[in-house]
């Protein structure tokens, strides 16, 4: 290569893109051939051949030869009669989650804006409020990674947010918090709350049919966590006036037309992900139980597909699952209330079971 082309080539990069984009670094996602996976909340089964099979019937039917609809109108219908989304609430459809999030905080980026989340939570709030040029606002999570009504209350009357996130269950925590403070929080904030319920399957708990009650509530989702990370679908409800705004910043043509033909026959059966959910709760107690007979140990309750452990040395005990190709989450450095913590998803039996042996010679 050109030694004083890259050279320049760099110059011109450093010139152009903002100082702060240039300082971050990107979402690290670890390869993972070979490797027993239990670091990305994934569902562990895959689904039914005779559905994959009616799958690809409707993809193979698809006309990828054009542009998907933007409106999407089949699969808002079967979103809105599958999850019992509220008639009076509006809503819109993201390229995952994500994508919805980042949406919200483009949207709400005035000058001086605020958005408030707990923490520890999920990395791409604050992410994406980087990305928007837009100050993040964290408020610790209390000891037992419980919420602090108190201290979120007066974060909200300092700051006024203009966008407040809450994962319910948290991640990487795992836990819900208390309805009443998640009311007394939605009550205080002077703009929108974000419900982010991406673990709704496995937590029994939702505010979705509560959104008529609160004209400043959004509920957001995803189909990732249900056992379709593969094909990248979100969704957010919330009252009409918020929807209409928020869907000018969405890109026209943002849910491909694989994901809503795959989506509008997968929603049909939501009782496979039921089931599947079934069993990763009922595995997620027995690991749970595992877990906390090991020596020096200490798992966390879980509300999620993934259990948070308290280890004596986490960075060196993730180099000995690493070397037992067996990859999880490290979380030790994340945050204070993180410390020597591994993130744990549940897997199959089996793929809990090699964790549990590795962990066994790694910690």
């Amino acid at each position: 290569m050109d030694n004083s082309a890259s050279g320049g080539g760099r110059r011109i990069v450093d010139s152009v893109l903002r100082d702060d984009v240039r300082g971050m670094e990107a979402y690290p996602v670890t390869p993972a051939e070979g490797m027993v996976k239990l670091d990305a909340m994934e569902n562990p089964y895959r689904l039914p051949e005779a559905l994959r099979e009616q799958v690809a019937r409707a993809v193979a039917a698809a006309a990828m030869n054009r542009y998907p609809d933007p409106r999407a109108p089949a699969l808002h219908l079967k979103l809105r009669e599958v999850m019992r989304i509220p008639e009076a609430s509006g809503l819109l459809l993201g390229n995952g989650s994500d994508e919805i999030i980042s949406i919200v905080t483009q949207a709400a980026a005035r000058p001086g804006a605020t958005v408030l989340s707990i923490e520890p939570s999920f990395v791409m709030y604050k992410m994406s409020a980087r990305f928007a040029q837009v100050r993040c606002v964290g408020v610790p999570l209390r000891a037992d990674f419980s919420l602090d009504g108190p201290a979120m209350l007066a974060a909200i009357r300092e700051h006024r947010p203009a966008v407040v996130w809450i994962a319910y269950p948290n991640n990487p925590t795992g836990n819900l918090f208390a309805d009443a403070d998640i009311e007394q929080i939605v009550a205080a904030a002077p703009g929108l709350v974000v419900i982010d319920e991406a673990y709704h399957i496995f937590a029994g708990r939702s505010f979705l049919p509560r959104l008529p009650e609160f004209p400043n509530l959004m509920v957001l989702r995803t189909m990732s966590k249900v056992g379709l990370a593969g094909i990248r679908l979100g969704y957010a409800a919330a009252a009409p006036a918020w929807i209409h705004e928020l869907d000018k910043v969405r890109p026209p043509y943002n849910v491909n037309v694989l994901t809503q033909v795959a989506a509008e026959v997968l929603l049909d059966r939501m009782d496979v992900f039921e089931d599947q959910a079934r069993r990763v709760r009922a595995d997620r107690a027995d690991l749970l139980d595992r877990l906390a007979e090991m020596p020096g140990v200490t798992p966390f309750p879980s509300d999620a597909n993934f259990v948070l452990a308290r280890l004596p040395d986490a960075p060196r005990t993730m180099s000995g699952l690493l070397e037992r190709r067996v990859l999880v989450r490290n979380l030790h450095g994340a945050h204070p209330l993180l410390q020597n913590c591994l993130r744990f998803t549940v897997g199959s039996p089996a793929e809990n079971q090699l964790l549990l042996a590795a962990l066994g010679e790694a910690i």
